[in-house]
């Protein structure tokens, strides 16, 4: 059994569910998980952990920037542990963007840290205009009219694949010395 923490970082709650989702399917495998919000002004210290696993999402396409400064502030700790990353990102519903290696955020988040987790995944998000505030609704309409995605104001549409989100969990359960995968 391993001690487990889970960092996400998310914008309208995606990336929590998909967390807690790990959270449930690594539990189930009897580890012991807890899980924080980057937002959280409370951060547990990663050193009492056996593995890290951070998710971030994607909004405009930048990640928050409290994922580069937990990162940053916890980098010999992440280095010193198996650990992996994961991003949501609306990009990855398009065949051939759903990798670390094809996605262009983790590309661009790849350079922008020195920190080399032995696992990533990029899960799809989703999206749900009804949800988002009148600029947010018009402006995402406007990407994925120019990315051809979805446009129509009252849909909602889950992007996410469970089922790659449980196979990211039994990896992270495996997880044993430093070691580098791609999901």
């Amino acid at each position: 059994m391993a001690r487990i923490l889970i960092a996400y970082s998310t914008v309208d709650g995606r990336t929590r569910a998909i967390s807690e989702r790990l959270q449930q399917s690594l539990e189930d495998r009897d580890h012991s998980v807890m899980l924080i919000s980057l937002s959280d002004a409370e951060r547990p210290n990663i050193r009492l952990f056996d593995k890290v696993a951070i998710g971030a999402s994607i909004r405009y396409g930048r990640y928050r920037p409290e994922v580069y400064e937990f990162i940053r502030l916890n980098q010999q700790s992440l280095q010193d542990r198996p650990s992996a990353f994961f991003s949501v990102n609306v990009v990855a519903r398009k065949p051939g963007r759903e990798t670390p290696d094809a996605n262009p955020y983790t590309k661009n988040f790849s350079r922008k840290t020195n920190w080399q987790p032995a696992l990533i995944a990029v899960f799809a998000g989703k999206i749900d205009y009804q949800k988002y505030a009148f600029l947010d609704r018009h402006l995402i309409r406007l990407i994925m009219w120019l990315t051809h995605g979805p446009t129509d104001p009252r849909e909602c549409i889950d992007f996410t694949n469970w089922e790659s989100v449980d196979t990211f969990a039994r990896r992270i359960a495996l997880l044993e010395e430093k070691k580098e995968y791609r999901f």
